[in-house]
């Protein structure tokens, strides 16, 4: 059953047509509607064309934030071989919000970490939602640490509202742990690249994030704040969410613009729910492109060139 947003909903009108008539072809076969069905499919086709092709920052964060949107299992799943998990930060305990482990990129071995959301109640329960604790980042840290002692390059998937902000959390520091798992980022002296592959949120992202190069799908979105939480701060309005989106500049097209980000990564019509093995494929075709351009770069060289990019963000883009 496909989970429609908002704005999609005059789609899931012409589209529930189309299946209400094939469903009636099949109680009755000598009713002949395949013509009729397919001038609906055309139509839907068209208009799901058409709202994607001009969606707007708020837009594009519903669509980040979909719950069939392929989430970091689903990548570690199709794109990756011979993937072994590691457990828990050796200190607390192991966060299931935070991925990772030992896996094949094709012929090339990497270490693979990322945020994982869940994609039903109970595991989106058991997931915290991707809304990582300290463990969740100091598991990360050991992970970093495993891949450059071992010369293994890194690939960071991204999708998370944000660091787990409650009193346990904070007892057992998770701002210090954020801090941490973002300098262990920009010390490693292996390639490190890095996907948004959804939402993007504040701290709890960018300490996955600090990397070599940075890429976002088509629809994802990457913020400090979410919209709803800065229009809360600026408006004392959550209901100016629009605004704040508009404002804050989300979007990978205007995060690209800015040189925050190096590459967008384009999605099928629709968004990448909609065909999430052509969405994965694109994101593989990438990590293949991105960590080849690395290739023979010394330590020093990566080091160097994380630190810049870092350093000049916000020297592109100031007149936007």
């Amino acid at each position: 059953m496909t989970n429609y947003l908002d704005f999609e909903r005059p789609l899931a009108e012409i589209e529930g047509k189309a299946e209400e008539l094939r469903a009636m072809a099949r109680q009755n076969e000598e009713m002949d509607i395949e013509s009729e069905a397919a001038a609906l499919d055309k139509k839907a086709a068209e208009m799901l064309k058409d709202l994607y092709a001009k969606l707007t920052p708020w837009r594009k964060c519903q669509v980040a934030r979909h719950p069939d949107r392929p989430h970091c299992k689903d990548y570690i799943e199709a794109l990756f071989s011979e993937y072994t998990p590691l457990a828990g930060d050796r200190n607390f305990a192991d966060d299931h919000a935070v991925m990772g482990g030992l896996a094949r990129l094709g012929d090339r071995p990497v270490m693979v970490i990322g945020h994982e959301k869940g994609n039903d109640t109970k595991s989106r329960l058991e997931r915290n939602f991707g809304m990582a604790r300290p463990e969740g980042y100091r598991k990360a840290i050991r992970l970093l640490d495993m891949a450059d002692r071992f010369n293994l390059p890194v690939v960071t998937l991204v999708d998370t509202a944000g660091a787990y902000p409650g009193k346990g959390a904070e007892e057992r520091g998770q701002s210090e742990a954020i801090a941490r798992s973002t300098e262990k980022c920009l010390q490693i002296g292996v390639p490190l690249i890095s996907i948004v592959i959804g939402e993007g949120g504040s701290g709890g992202a960018v300490a996955f994030a600090a990397a070599n190069q940075v890429a976002m799908l088509e629809h994802s979105i990457y913020s400090v704040i979410s919209p709803e939480g800065c229009a809360s701060i600026l408006w004392k309005n959550p209901e100016k969410m629009r605004e704040a989106a508009e404002a804050m500049r989300v979007t990978a097209q205007d995060l690209h613009g800015l040189g925050v980000i190096d590459k967008i990564i384009p999605e099928p019509t629709g968004g990448a729910h909609r065909a999430p093995v052509e969405a994965m494929g694109g994101v593989a075709r990438a990590l293949e492109t991105m960590l080849s351009e690395m290739d023979g770069k010394t330590r020093a060289e990566l080091i160097a060139a994380r630190r810049q990019k870092f350093l000049d963000i916000g020297s592109k883009g100031l007149a936007a």
